[in-house]
């Protein structure tokens, strides 16, 4: 299960509270004081769901001795990247669509394996939201079993 997500925005005070209303929860400034600029999205679930939001041109690299990583800035960070998260939220799938309009950024509905709706954070990362009606889709294809014999199929799992 994954728990939490760190993405930068070009506005990260924006994009977490745009992600807050999405997850129907809350949106607040980075609680260290060595993140500036830094928001997180909680729903404020059971689970302890997360998304972080740093300033764009940040990256996390591996720290030495105690601490576990530091940030540094990249200038030549490129707008796009491969980091993406599929995520459950208890919105509608109307609900999105206009919110991601609301916003100017690209939203489509994709179905393959399980329906999704693709929403672009500024028109440069992407999450795949799946609202109560896309959910239970996605979690019967990923269920163990039937995930295996998917895989097995296709040849990836011997």
């Amino acid at each position: 299960m994954i728990h939490h997500l760190s993405i930068t925005a070009h506005n990260p005070q924006h994009v977490a509270q745009i992600l807050a209303e999405l997850l129907q929860g809350e949106a607040f400034p980075f609680p260290a004081a060595n993140f500036p600029d830094s928001y997180v999205a909680v729903p404020l679930d059971s689970y302890g769901t997360t998304i972080d939001v740093h300033p764009f041109n940040t990256e996390l690299v591996p720290g030495s001795g105690e601490n576990g990583f530091q940030l540094k800035p990249n200038p030549d960070a490129s707008i796009y990247t491969a980091t993406h998260a599929a995520i459950s939220v208890p919105t509608s799938e109307e609900q999105i669509c206009e919110i991601a309009a609301r916003e100017g950024w690209r939203s489509v509905k994709r179905s393959g394996f399980f329906d999704v709706i693709e929403v672009w954070l500024e028109n440069r990362v992407l999450i795949e939201l799946l609202p109560p009606t896309f959910a239970d889709q996605y979690l019967a294809f990923m269920e163990p079993q039937a995930l295996k014999r998917f895989l097995a199929a296709k040849g990836t799992v011997k």
